[in-house]
C-alpha cells in the first residue's frame, strides 16, 4: 500500500493537510483530532485542485481520486519514513529542552554556506511536522536537519524510527514539559530517546562537553565533543553578548572570532554546537562564521527590536525555568541604564508550578531587577504587594498604554500560551 501510495507522491510531491493551505497538484492527508475530522473536506480539497486525497472513511469515496487507507496520520508517518529510506543524503536530527529552534536555524544558516539544505520549517517538530518536514526533501536537496520536540516519553523514540537520523544533538537537558515527563529524570529519559536510537546503528552524536549530563548520558557512543575545553573536537571561547553574542571558535591552533545577531551569552552552546557540526561535514571556520553572523532571529525568539526609543529583547515564543532563568541573568549583565522586565507565566510545569514560579520571582529580587509579572500562576506566589502583577495581557496592555516608557531596555519573556508578543502594539 505504502509503495502504492509512494508512487504517487512521486508524481504529486506537495503534501498538505489543512484546507485553509491547498496547493494545487498536491496530495491531501484528512487527518482527524479530537474536534475535526477531515475526511469531510476530501471533496472540498479536491475541487480546489488537490490531485489525491488521502482518506481513512470508505464512505467518502467518490472516484480513484481519493486513496483510502486504514488510518491517514499512520499512512503519512509510513510514507515519510518510506522515502526517508530512499535518501542517500545525511539527515540530522535534534531535540533537547532549550533552543531547539534557534540550534537548528543556526546549524541551517552554517551548512548552507556549502550545501542545499532543508531544516524543519519554523517549530512542525512533532508526529505530524516530523513526516511533513520529511516528505518536503527534493532531489536537489544535500542535507536535512529535523527537529523533535516532546512533552512525553516515547515520543522522540516514535520520531527517530520515522526520520531515521545517523547524526543527532540533544541541546540540554532543562526543566521543560516537566507535567509531561514525570520530573526531571523523566525528562532525560525521553530527551535521551534520540541518543538510544543513535545507539542502534552506531551513529554520530554531537554533544556538549560542557554538560555533565550530556556526557553521562552519552557515554560511551560515537560521538564528537563542543564545548570550552582544549580537548573538543570543537572548542569555542564565550566572549558575552551586549546584547549580541560574541565568541571565538577555534581548531587545530587556529582560532577566529564571531559577532552574532543573536541576544544572550546563553546562545552560545547553540552556535558552538552548529559550528561543531559545520566542521565535521567539512566547512572552514571562515565559512561557519559566515553562517553564524548571517543569522538573525525572528518569530519571538531572542529578537531585539527598536520601538520609538526603546530597545525590546522580545522573547515570547517559548518559557520554562531553565530558559526564563538564562534570560533574566542575560538581561541583569546588559550594560543599560534603565531595564524593566516584563515575564509571563510558564505553562505545563504540573506540581513544580509554584516552587519555579516563585523562584522566577525571587531571583529578579537577587538580580536587582524591576519589572511585571504577568498571568495567575504568578499571582498566586506573589506576596509583596510593591511587586508589579497583571492577571492576563490585556491587563498589562492596558497598564503600559495608560505609562508609556521611553528610553527603556525591556526584556518580554514567556510561554506562547501568554502571547506577551501582544504588548508590542501598545510600547
Amino acid at each position: 500500500m505504502i509503495e502504492q501510495l509512494y508512487s504517487h507522491y512521486c508524481k504529486y510531491p506537495q503534501v498538505v493537510t489543512d484546507t485553509r493551505k491547498l496547493i494545487p497538484g498536491s496530495l491531501f492527508f484528512a487527518l482527524k483530532g479530537p474536534n475535526f475530522d477531515a475526511n469531510q473536506f476530501a471533496e472540498q480539497a479536491l475541487e480546489q485542485g488537490c490531485a489525491m486525497a488521502v482518506v481513512d472513511d470508505p464512505n467518502v469515496v467518490k472516484d480513484n481520486r481519493f486513496f483510502l487507507v486504514g488510518d491517514v496520520l499512520t499512512a503519512l508517518q509510513e510514507l515519510a519514513k518510506y522515502h526517508r529510506q530512499q535518501l542517500k543524503i545525511p539527515v540530522l536530527a535534534l531535540t533537547g529542552s532549550n533552543g531547539k529552534t534557534t540550534t537548528k536555524e543556526l546549524m541551517h544558516a552554517v551548512l548552507s554556506e556549502q550545501f542545499n539544505t532543508l531544516a524543519t520549517s519554523g517549530n512542525l517538530n512533532n508526529h505530524i511536522g516530523v513526516p511533513l518536514t520529511l516528505l518536503s526533501i527534493r532531489p536537489e536537496h544535500e542535507f536535512a536537519i529535523i527537529e523533535m520536540g516532546a512533552n512525553h516519553q516515547k515520543e522522540i523514540a516514535a520520531l527517530s524510527r520515522i526520520a531515521l537520523p545517523e547524526f543527532g544533538l540533544i541541546t540540554n537537558i532543562g526543566k521543560a514539559h516537566i507535567e509531561g515527563f514525570g520530573g526531571v529524570e523523566g525528562i532525560k529519559k525521553g530527551k535521551g530517546e534520540l541518543y538510544d536510537f543513535l545507539r542502534t546503528g552506531n551513529f554520530l552524536a554531537f554533544v556538549n562537553a560542557d554538560s555533565d549530563v550530556l556526557m553521562e548520558m552519552s557515554e560511551g557512543m560515537n560521538r564528537k565533543l563542543y564545548g570550552h575545553g582544549e580537548g573538543n573536537y570543537m572548542r569555542g571561547l564565550n566572549k558575552g553578548a551586549n546584547p549580541f553574542l560574541e565568541m571565538e571558535i577555534a581548531e587545530n591552533g587556529k582560532s577566529i572570532s564571531v559577532k552574532t545577531q543573536i541576544v544572550g551569552k546563553y546562545n552560545f552552546d547553540n552556535a558552538l554546537a552548529a559550528a561543531a557540526v559545520g566542521k565535521y561535514f567539512g566547512l572552514s571556520l571562515q565559512q561557519i562564521k559566515a553562517g553564524l553572523e548571517k543569522y538573525v532571529p525572528e518569530n519571538n525568539r531572542s529578537q531585539i527590536l527598536q520601538k520609538g526609543n526603546n530597545t525590546l529583547i522580545l522573547d515570547a515564543y517559548n518559557a520554562n525555568p531553565s530558559s526564563m532563568r538564562v534570560a533574566l541573568e542575560n538581561f541583569a549583565e546588559m550594560k543599560a541604564s534603565n531595564k524593566f522586565f516584563i515575564i509571563g507565566d510558564m505553562l505545563e510545569l504540573g506540581d513544580a508550578s509554584p516552587e519555579e514560579h516563585l523562584s522566577m520571582i525571587e531571583l529578579s529580587r537577587q538580580l536587582g531587577l524591576k519589572g511585571a509579572f504577568v498571568g495567575p500562576l504568578f499571582g498566586s506566589q506573589i506576596k509583596d504587594s510593591s511587586l508589579l502583577h497583571f492577571l492576563d495581557t490585556a491587563a498589562a496592555k492596558k497598564f503600559i498604554a495608560e505609562h508609556p516608557f521611553q528610553q527603556y531596555h525591556i526584556l518580554i519573556k514567556g510561554s506562547r500560551g501568554m502571547r506577551l508578543e501582544g504588548l508590542l502594539e501598545v510600547i
